[in-house]
């Protein structure tokens, strides 16, 4: 199977697998903080399976989700800053358009940017895991199977974490008062 692939898509399918180990720690993590730090790392390895696959709205769109993670960590609930986050993501995606394949990343990256910039814990989780299945079906239909591995396991890893939240929630319902404590429950006195 790998005799029939070119040097430039092994080297994205390996870019698709080293995303895949960052990712499943990032989701495997109940901090917010985290999980968008690790996030970065694994999107700098998406973007160069996107760009070995020359899948271009999909890489001009991850490197976008870099800076989304960014600005959402700093301006956090900005309907702003959202927008403008959106509106170069039109703009990148419109530059970039090959097929209608490429609805796929839009649909991940609206997804993912109402998830960081309005949303937290488990709410922010499910729309992230949407965005995983728009970016997987993504990946299968351009041929990564790094990245459709990755992005699967991305979201049965979300799932069993947003199932720790709800646990997690029923048991230390005030943590879930005061984020501070939902990074450690027993820390509360």
């Amino acid at each position: 199977m790998l005799d029939n692939l070119s040097h430039s898509a092994m080297a994205g399918q390996l870019f698709g697998l080293v995303a895949l180990v960052i990712c499943v720690v990032a989701f495997a993590s109940k901090s917010d903080d985290r999980l968008l730090m690790l996030l970065i790392s694994a999107n700098v390895a998406f973007a160069l399976q996107f760009v070995f696959f020359e899948s271009w709205t999909a890489a001009a769109l991850t490197v976008l989700v870099i800076v989304r993670i960014v600005l959402a960590r700093r301006y956090m609930g900005s309907k702003l800053v959202m927008t403008g986050v959106l509106l170069a993501s039109g703009i990148a995606a419109a530059f970039t358009w090959q097929s209608w394949v490429d609805v796929l990343p839009m649909v991940a990256m609206v997804l993912g940017t109402i998830g960081m910039f309005l949303l937290r814990g488990i709410a922010m989780r499910v729309f992230l895991g949407l965005a995983a299945l728009a970016w997987m079906l993504n990946n299968l239909l351009i041929g990564t199977i790094g990245g459709t591995i990755a992005e699967g396991l991305i979201v049965v890893t979300n799932i069993i974490t947003i199932i720790r939240l709800v646990r997690a929630k029923q048991k230390y319902p005030e943590a879930f008062e005061d984020p501070e404590l939902l990074i450690d429950p027993k820390a509360r006195k």
